[in-house]
């Protein structure tokens, strides 16, 4: 067989060909990887530190090892097809490093980290080609379970699951006959008061579980259907071990005291719910494999297959066509030099009064400054806070105003939005929208504020709330992330502010007083606030 005849298994001699890459490739490979490593680092790095900071993505220290073993494990199948590198591999390697560069520019770690699985995926296209990229598709899907979410929706997802796991533990708690109270996400055993904090959304076990999930799908020997089956299994299983594990705390507390639900037992609870997890996707398989009509085995229709060594009678043939591979190397070089001829990223970080200093004295408002707790700060993770309730002379009502400052979003931390946070206090949302404040004018327009109405049990308050960031007063979430990217590019700042403001609704005319009330502080807050929140 001449390397030309591609699609045949068979050599000139008759036996069978097994592909490797020729001596130049592998060079090109090796300084390739150097030259992604070179651009890569800081994002790769950020990512590193996450997985041993954050439970949820623990796991993603054993991704690309797992996707290494599943390209190792497909090796006599890949030895077989050609190695002819695809030049459309090396469109993907440019849209991978225009992406780093998006990403290098704007000092968004997100940005860089999907860009490296983008770049190296587009130079193992440019190495051996699309027939060979698929045959390892499930491991390149797999490396994008190792990138940690975007901060905005991890908290998003988090706040849901937290409602939802506490809403199933309280279940489970009733049916041992215990009396418990449910407020958002804080379960009130009467005693007791057990707060589902983040740390106990289920996250912790989502993400990991969800991995798994893809690769004992991955090594199941059933219909497609039913991989898929067991994959999106993963996640309702997760939230559901998850509320049983709030609920058997909830119980323990009850009977045990409040050190059951803390220490070691607390670590111990979350090891045996993640193994159980486990345990439930290997008996989800078993009752697969007996819907397909077959009494099957589970070392039937599971199994990990290693690869056979190759035979010493194959015909080994080196790839020949490295002109892909010779180019993506040229572009990766290219970007490695640009990196040293990028301008100084370094953050700007503009100068601006602290918080502590804000007055709280506004014609006939007194405000009385107050603190948020450990454990709050440290799941906001601000650099600076101003929390007040504000009180008009007479008989006014209390207004509750707060702001969140973060010098730098660069890493993700960004202020929590109250459309996510609330519920979890236990504040049902019974109306939101987008209002415009006419008689407040900021930047030449009139200011525009989110304005819900929330209520928990009989008590109802107005919300007032807004994103304040270089000089943009923004009400959309999403707006929000876009204008980081943009600043980060062109103005080298990623700082800025939530500003919220609550006040109780009493009454028949209690919306309208409220609404009153609050445009009335407002009017002074805004005309102060660009002292402490940068333009």
């Amino acid at each position: 067989m001449s390397v030309n005849s591609l699609n045949s298994p068979i050599g000139k001699t008759g036996n069978p060909v097994a592909w490797r890459f020729s001596p130049l490739s592998r060079v090109l490979i090796v300084g390739s990887l150097l030259c992604i490593g070179i651009l890569f680092a800081d994002g790769l790095r950020e990512m590193a530190y996450m997985w041993f900071v954050a439970e949820q993505y623990s796991h993603g220290v054993l991704i690309p090892f797992i996707a290494l073993f599943l390209v190792w494990q497909k090796r006599p199948l890949i030895e077989q097809l050609p190695f002819v590198g695809a030049w459309s591999g090396v469109l993907v390697v440019l849209a991978g490093v225009m992406l780093w560069l998006a990403g290098e520019l704007s000092t968004l770690y997100i940005i860089v980290q999907y860009a490296f699985v983008i770049t190296l995926a587009g130079l193992a296209i440019a190495s051996v080609g699309w027939r060979v990229f698929r045959t390892t598709l499930v491991a390149w899907a797999l490396l994008a379970l190792m990138i940690p979410l975007p901060v905005f929706l991890n908290a998003r997802l988090s706040g849901g699951l937290q409602l939802v796991s506490s809403w199933l533990g309280v279940l489970f708690i009733r049916l041992f006959g215990i009396s418990v109270h449910l407020e958002g996400n804080v379960i009130d055993l009467g005693v007791f008061k057990l707060g589902v904090v983040e740390a106990c959304s289920g996250l912790r076990y989502l993400f990991p579980l969800m991995a798994l999930g893809v690769i004992t799908g991955y090594f199941f020997k059933a219909p497609l259907w039913q991989r898929f089956a067991l994959f999106l299994s993963s996640a309702p299983i997760a939230i559901l071990m998850n509320s049983l594990r709030i609920g058997v705390i909830g119980v323990m507390v009850e009977y045990g005291g409040i050190e059951m639900a803390q220490g070691f037992l607390h670590d111990f609870e979350g090891w045996v719910v993640f193994m159980a997890s486990t345990a439930l996707l290997v008996l989800e398989m078993i009752v697969l494999a007996r819907l397909s009509g077959k009494n099957k085995r589970l070392s039937d229709v599971f199994a990990i297959d290693l690869p056979t060594a190759t035979p010493s009678s194959v015909q080994r043939i080196q790839s020949t066509r490295t002109g892909p591979l010779i180019s993506a190397v040229l572009l990766l070089v290219v970007a490695v030099f640009s990196l040293s001829q990028l301008p100084d990223r370094t953050e700007l970080t503009p100068s601006r009064l602290p918080l502590k200093q804000f007055p709280t004295s506004f014609s006939d408002w007194r405000g009385h400054r107050d603190k948020l707790s450990t454990e709050v700060l440290d799941v906001l993770k601000l650099d600076d806070y101003l929390m007040a309730d504000f009180v008009a002379s007479g008989q006014g009502l209390p207004i509750n105003f707060y702001v969140a400052y973060y010098n730098s979003q660069r890493k993700g931390e960004s202020a929590h939005s109250p459309r996510a946070c609330l519920p979890g206090g236990g504040w049902r949302i019974d109306e939101q929208g987008v209002k415009e404040i006419p008689e407040i004018v900021v930047a030449g327009r009139p200011l525009k504020v989110n304005r819900m109405l929330i209520k928990l049990g009989d008590n109802q308050s107005l919300v007032y709330y807004w994103f304040q960031q270089r000089g943009r007063v923004i009400t959309s979430e999403y707006m929000v992330k876009w204008y980081l990217f943009w600043d980060s590019l062109t103005r080298k700042r990623t700082d800025g502010a939530l500003v919220r403001l609550v006040v109780p609704v009493n009454g028949a005319d209690g919306v309208d007083r409220a609404e009153h009330e609050m445009i009335t502080l407002l009017s002074p807050i805004v005309a102060e606030l660009p002292r402490y929140i940068p333009d």
